[in-house]
C-alpha cells in the first residue's frame, strides 16, 4: 500500500501557524509581483474568492469581507515544507518518503499490516499537526493513481472523513471510482478528459474498465497504460528517489514596474542566472547553452500598456558548465543585444539547455579546465543561501539596490529562517 500527504492550502496554512488570530478566518496568497490568487484556504473559497485569477479583480471581494492577504514568501513555505516533510521521515523512515512537491509526498506503507492502516494514518497526521502545525490530509491506495483519488475525497469532506480515506478493498475502490470524475485523475489533462468525455467515459470506474490495449492507443501510448494499471490496482513502479534530469532549467520573473536602463535589466539577468545554475548545480547539470529574454511593454490602441512579444537570444558555451561566473557573462553580454534605448521592460528570464551530468562534461583542448576550488566555491555560496536565504552571497554583477524587484506589499516575516524576524509573544 502507498499513502500520499498532503498539506491542506499549504501557503495559507503556513502563514496562519503564526498567526493564530487567523484560525477560521479567510486567507488569500499572491503570486510573484502580487499579482494573481495562487492559494486560499476553504474559508476564502466559501467567500467566492477563485483560483489563479487576477487580484485586482478580486480585490473588492477581498476588503469587503475582510480577507488576509500575504504576498508569497517562499522562504517560510521551503522551511515549513522541509519540517513537514523531515516528521514523516522520522515516523515512518526516510528510504520510505518520497517527496513528491513542496506540499505533497508518497509513503510507502508495505510493511504495515492492512488492519493498522487506519491508525498509522491517523498517527501521521496527528504528529504532523502537532510538530509543524501544518493540517494535512491523508490517502491510503494500493497505488499512487488510487491514493491521489483517496486524498482527493478525503480533502472533499473533511469532516466526514477527518481528511483520511483508506482504500483497502475492491469495493471502496470501485465506490471511489465512481465519485470521481475523468478530469479529476492524477495525470489526464484536460485534453485527454476532453477525449474522454467524447467517448462517454466520465468517471474514473469508467476509464478503469478499458484495457491495456485501448490506453496504449488512446492515452499516449506507455504513460497511459501504467496509468490504467495503477486505477486497476497494479503497481506500475515502486516508490524511489530518481534524479530527475530536466532538459532545460529557467528562471523569469516579472519586475516590480517597468524598466528602462540596461543596468537594471543585467543586474536583473544576472540574479536570474545565479538563480538558475543553483538549480543546475542541484541536479548535479552542467549547462551547454544559455538563452536570455526580455519582454518589452507597449501601447495598446486605447493608450493602456501591454506585453509586446518577446525578445531574445542565445549564446552557446566552449564547453558545458555549472559554474555561475561562467554562466553570467555571456548572459549580461546578450543584453546588450538586446536592449532597446527608449523602450519600458516588463519581464525577463534566463534559460539554460543542453544539460549533461556534470561527471561527464566532455573536455576542450582549447578550453583551460575548471579547477576544483571554483566548484568548492559554488557549494559553499549554495549551502549559504540555503540556509541563510534570500541571497546573503551574491556575485557584484546581481546589484545592491535592486530597484526592479518584484512587489510584495503584504510580505509576512520569516519566521523561521531569520532572527530579527523571529515571532513575537507577548
Amino acid at each position: 500500500m502507498v499513502a500520499i500527504v498532503d498539506c491542506n492550502s499549504f501557503y495559507c496554512s503556513c502563514e496562519r501557524v503564526f498567526r493564530p488570530d487567523l484560525e477560521n478566518k479567510p486567507v488569500v496568497v499572491l503570486s510573484n509581483n502580487d499579482g494573481c490568487i495562487i492559494a486560499r484556504n476553504d474559508e476564502a473559497k466559501a467567500l467566492g474568492v477563485g483560483m489563479a485569477g487576477p487580484y485586482f479583480m478580486a480585490k473588492k471581494l477581498i476588503e469587503d469581507n475582510g480577507v488576509t492577504t500575504f504576498s508569497s514568501n517562499y522562504n517560510l513555505y521551503g522551511n515549513m515544507s522541509w519540517r513537514v516533510m523531515e516528521t514523516l521521515r522520522m515516523l515512518m523512515g526516510e528510504k520510505n518518503v518520497e517527496v513528491y512537491s513542496v506540499d505533497e509526498c508518497f509513503i510507502n506503507l508495505d510493511k504495515i499490516p492492512k488492519h493498522l492502516l487506519q491508525s498509522t494514518a491517523l498517527n501521521m497526521k496527528q504528529m504532523v499537526e502537532l510538530w509543524t502545525g501544518i493540517k494535512v490530509s491523508i490517502g491510503v491506495a494500493p497505488t499512487k493513481v488510487l491514493s491521489k483519488v483517496a486524498n482527493r475525497l478525503a480533502k472533499k469532506n473533511k469532516f466526514a472523513t477527518n481528511c483520511i480515506l483508506v482504500l483497502d478493498t475492491p469495493l471502496k475502490i470501485e465506490e471511489a471510482l465512481k465519485k470521481t470524475k475523468v478530469d479529476a485523475i492524477w495525470g489526464i489533462g484536460g485534453q485527454y478528459a476532453n477525449k474522454l468525455k467524447e467517448k462517454n467515459i466520465l468517471t474514473a470506474y469508467d476509464l478503469s474498465k478499458k484495457d491495456l490495449f485501448w490506453a496504449m492507443k488512446n492515452l499516449g501510448g506507455v504513460v497511459g497504460e501504467r496509468l490504467l494499471r495503477e486505477l486497476k490496482g497494479e503497481k506500475s513502479k515502486t516508490l524511489q528517489k530518481p534524479l530527475i534530469e530536466k532538459k532545460m532549467i529557467a528562471t523569469t520573473r516579472m519586475f516590480g514596474s517597468p524598466v528602462s536602463d540596461i543596468k537594471s535589466i543585467k543586474e536583473a539577468i544576472a540574479t536570474y542566472t545565479s538563480r538558475a545554475a543553483e538549480k543546475l548545480r542541484r541536479q548535479h547539470g552542467a549547462a551547454k547553452t544559455i538563452s536570455v529574454f526580455v519582454i518589452p511593454k507597449e501601447p495598446n490602441n486605447n493608450g493602456r500598456f501591454r506585453h509586446g512579444p518577446s525578445i531574445g537570444s542565445y549564446f552557446t558555451l566552449p564547453k558545458a558548465t555549472s559554474l555561475t561566473n561562467e554562466l553570467i557573462k555571456p548572459a549580461v553580454d546578450l543584453v546588450d543585444k538586446l536592449f532597446e534605448k527608449g523602450r519600458s521592460y516588463k519581464k525577463a528570464g534566463v534559460m539554460l539547455s543542453g544539460l549533461v551530468a556534470d561527471s561527464s562534461i566532455q573536455g576542450n583542448l582549447f578550453v583551460p579546465h575548471s579547477n576544483n576550488c571554483q566548484r568548492l566555491l559554488m557549494n559553499m555560496i549554495d549551502n549559504v543561501n540555503f540556509s541563510m536565504r534570500d541571497d546573503i552571497l551574491k556575485f557584484a554583477a546581481s546589484g545592491t539596490t535592486r530597484n526592479w524587484k518584484m512587489q510584495k506589499n503584504f510580505h509576512s516575516p520569516r519566521y523561521t529562517t531569520r532572527w530579527d524576524e523571529l515571532r513575537e509573544v507577548l
